[in-house]
């Protein structure tokens, strides 16, 4: 069975001993109801893990670090999910489950027919809301960097962005010609980064749409069902690592 993994934001040495935060020692003693000497992972989201064990001395919990173990489970790309906001809390699961099946950024957009409409203090509190959710996916599925998240712009100002050279862009459109599988199989050289673009309930609108085609995306389509806007950006980063060979 994996031992219980967690993320502190604290540098991280082999042999140290460090005091668990707050909320960390509650997740481990309180939720999980691990006890004195039970084995654990930490890590920083630097990259790589350490083993640890934990000792307990009232109501706070330590941890002595073992050896560094330098184990990534990164795919060989980077991937950013471009994903209009949809309704409700939907967004948690979008980001969990990208951050499950590999995604390297997710960035909200606000999308001419995005229901969800976010501002001020409350919008802060959603996108650390969100970080927290990459940090929970990233020690659920062995992943030792956290996916970041972004706060949310409008789809013009992430295409004007300057982007990367071996950028290549792909915005999902049910009604697209080219199957993402077809692309896939043309690309020859997989890019070093590939942004994905997933509109929201409604679609994107047509100036949304002309937009992406003056900045050079490429319409893709997943099949011949159209996916909830929840639904697509898992599935065409699991179908693209598949055809790519990065699973």
């Amino acid at each position: 069975m994996p031992l219980p993994r967690f993320h502190v934001d604290l540098s991280l040495q082999p042999g140290a001993r460090l005091a668990l935060p707050d909320s960390v020692a509650h997740h481990a003693l309180r939720v999980l109801r691990l006890r004195e000497g039970d084995e654990v992972v930490l890590f920083d989201g630097r990259g790589g893990q350490y083993s640890a064990r934990l000792e307990i001395q009232g109501k706070q919990a330590y941890a002595q670090l073992g050896a560094y173990d330098p184990r990534e489970a990164e795919l060989p790309g980077r991937v950013i999910l471009a994903q209009a906001l949809p309704s409700g809390d939907k967004m948690d699961w979008v980001v969990e489950k990208a951050v499950e099946v590999g995604a390297a950024a997710i960035q909200p957009l606000a999308a001419a027919r995005s229901v969800l409409r976010l501002s001020g203090e409350r919008l802060e509190k959603r996108v650390q809301h969100w970080r927290r959710v990459a940090i929970a996916a990233s020690e659920q599925c062995g992943r030792n960097r956290i996916a970041d998240v972004g706060a949310p712009v409008t789809p013009q100002q992430w295409l004007e962005r300057p982007v990367e050279d071996g950028t290549v862009r792909l915005l999902c459109d049910p009604d697209a010609e080219l199957r993402l599988t077809e692309w896939a199989a043309g690309v020859g050289t997989p890019p070093t980064t590939i942004e994905l673009l997933v509109g929201p309930e409604g679609g994107w609108s047509n100036k949304e749409y002309a937009l992406a085609r003056e900045h050079g995306v490429c319409m893709v389509r997943f099949g011949d069902r159209i996916l909830r806007t929840e639904t697509a950006g898992t599935a065409l980063i699991s179908a693209l690592s598949a055809k790519l060979g990065w699973v």
